[in-house]
């Protein structure tokens, strides 16, 4: 994905879009350009790399004028060059554009507009959305008819926003993220509410297919057919103070220590929303869990305990994989889509599918006015505050609390997920005291090639997500495996030069645990044993505290966390901003 921001008003647009630009930068962060229009010219000014390395280069935060968008690029098409980085314009300076999305019929516009005298000079299909703009305006000049005719030409996802030489700025969207900040004087349109969120708290959110249109000092929404549409104001609750890293050198390492907070306050919503949810739960025929990455972890877990403790049966499917699923989806059905973002792509595009086929949309989301939480029938937030490291690592544990706290109501207390908050705040903080050891630990696996996690049952889904953190930050190939399966394949590929971490708490799983872990040995490999209890097996031990055997995995996914963290360190990586990824994926 991308982040795209526009503002017009009376403060100095240069200076306003880079430090927009900073605080989203999560979102992309292979090129950086900003665009903005004085006396009636367009100049702009971008390049490939991060939002300071170019701002320092290209000292954007001086460029002249009150009006003006900018992008950070996550690239989908064409490479990370300069060329390819946003703003794009048409083929004159008349028209600026910024994209998030991808734009499915591109080739065929391309094609028609260079028929048309066009001339491309990016392999963007963003491009195509310049280009279009420019055909529709030249003729006519004007913005809403050209913005409208550009629009129902485009098929796919989009989100943009554009500038035009005579000082307006103007937006659309269709299944990526378009919000407006409203401020004194003045407007923004941005991809996200950390866009503007130093500035005001008003948020409006754009439905799909609205344009937005900021000339002078108003702002006017339209629907595809040029007619006015009234979109609310909403209040954003997230403060600005809950991005900034404070005392902590990366926002990752801040996000893995905020996590005890995160436990204390988990189930504290609105408790009429969660009973509504799991009244829609309990009526359900079939139950669908969908998630992608760490969030199907979370579904993973959340099928175990549902089955034990709720006895009922539910299904876990990765987002991408739901629409092979569609033949078991009726009116009967529910589907709780768990996301960070709430903007994921292919869980987004699943669920809608879902629901025209007549079934119940629950949500598990950080953001309660995220496009998935505002199709969903009933959303519960996890609330853990905005996440900048792009690595989940506080929302994963966010998201395990809400389940436990919606299963401990399914079944009416017994897993007593209440009770036990205070003990697992504090088993966290234990944890958390054992950064200086696993800080070693992660320079002595260095350069290793190779990592193994095994777990069993319900912590084999914490085998998979300790493995999804190394290799997103520290680019070690690393496979969660199911200890019971090592035979059947996976005991091929250890040898005395691999690493292989035990998730093996005291629970019926462990002796099996222990059983494994020698045939492990003895082929050569060194065993990191985290666990509440030592072993003579475990060539490396990692303490973690005791608890109710069914919240494991809250507290021994920690030491994976800031294992992932320090090994991204010891190998020269960024841990907030792992190459080729982004946030959250809102396209597919």
């Amino acid at each position: 994905m991308c982040s795209i921001i526009g503002y017009k008003g009376r403060l100095n647009v240069a200076s306003v879009l880079v430090d927009s630009l900073k605080r989203m930068e999560y979102r992309g962060y292979d090129s950086v350009g900003i665009a903005t229009i004085n006396n009636g010219k367009i100049l702009i000014k971008k390049d490939i790399g991060k939002v300071a390395d170019v701002n320092k280069s290209l000292d954007l935060g001086r460029m002249p004028g009150h009006t003006g968008i900018g992008h950070t690029r996550w690239a989908t098409h064409g490479d990370v060059t300069y060329k390819n980085a946003h703003p794009h314009y048409g083929c004159t300076d008349r028209i600026a554009i910024v994209h998030n999305g991808i734009i499915e019929n591109y080739k065929e516009l391309r094609e028609e507009l260079i028929f048309l005298g066009h001339t491309f000079v990016s392999d963007t299909d963003s491009e195509v959305i310049a280009h279009l703009l420019e055909r529709h305006y030249s003729g006519q000049k004007n913005i809403k008819k050209t913005v409208i005719e550009a629009c129902r030409r485009l098929k796919g996802t989009y989100a943009f926003v554009a500038a035009f030489e005579d000082g307006t700025i103007c937006g659309s969207r269709y299944d990526e993220p378009l919000i407006i900040g409203s401020v004194n004087n003045g407007y923004f349109i941005s991809s996200d509410v950390l866009g503007f969120l130093e500035y005001t708290d008003k948020a409006i959110f754009l439905d799909n297919r609205d344009i937005v249109i900021v000339d002078s000092e108003t702002c006017h929404i339209f629907d595809l057919d040029g007619n006015i549409v009234d979109r609310a104001i909403t209040k954003v609750a997230w403060e600005l103070a809950a991005i900034d890293k404070g005392k902590y050198a990366h926002h990752t390492l801040k996000e893995i220590h905020e996590q005890p907070n995160i436990v204390q306050k988990a189930g504290t919503q609105n408790l009429e929303k969660i009973e509504e949810f799991c009244n829609i739960v309990m009526n359900s025929k079939t139950l669908f869990l969908v998630g992608s990455g760490t969030s199907y972890h979370s579904a993973l877990i959340a099928k175990h305990i549902l089955s034990k403790f709720a006895k009922i049966r539910a299904e876990a499917i990765i987002s991408s994989e739901f629409q092979f699923a569609f033949d078991d989806i009726d009116n009967t059905s529910v589907i709780i889509a768990i996301s960070q973002s709430g903007e994921t792509a292919d869980v987004l595009q699943s669920v809608k599918a879902a629901k025209t086929m007549g079934a119940r949309i629950l949500s598990i989301v950080n953001n309660p006015t995220s496009s998935l939480a505002r199709i969903s029938d009933s959303s519960l937030s996890i609330d853990c505050g905005p996440e900048i490291g792009v690595a989940a690592t506080k929302s994963f544990t966010a998201q395990l609390s809400l389940i436990y706290t919606i299963v401990d109501r399914l079944c009416n207390g017994c897993l007593d997920f209440e009770a036990n908050k205070a003990f697992l705040v504090g088993a966290l903080r234990q944890v958390l005291d054992t950064e200086i050891q696993i800080h070693s630990i992660a320079e002595g696996l260095r350069d290793a090639r190779d990592i193994y996690i095994i777990g069993r049952s319900i912590h084999y889904a914490i085998a998979l997500e300790g493995a999804l953190k190394i290799k997103e930050l520290a680019y070690v190939h690393t496979e969660g495996i199911a200890a019971g399966e090592l035979k059947h394949g996976p005991l091929a590929l250890i040898d005395r030069n691999s690493y292989v971490l035990l998730v093996n708490p005291t629970d019926m799983a462990s002796e099996d645990n222990i059983a494994s872990a020698y045939e492990i040995k003895a082929r050569g490999a060194k065993i990191i044993g985290i666990s509440d209890r030592p072993n003579n097996v475990y060539d490396i031990f990692i303490k973690i505290p005791s608890v109710k055997s069914t919240f494991y995995p809250i507290i021994e996914v920690l030491p994976f966390q800031i294992l992932a963290y320090y090994l991204a360190l010891a190998k020269d990586a960024d841990p907030d901003y792992p190459r080729n990824l982004a946030k959250s994926v809102t396209v597919k």
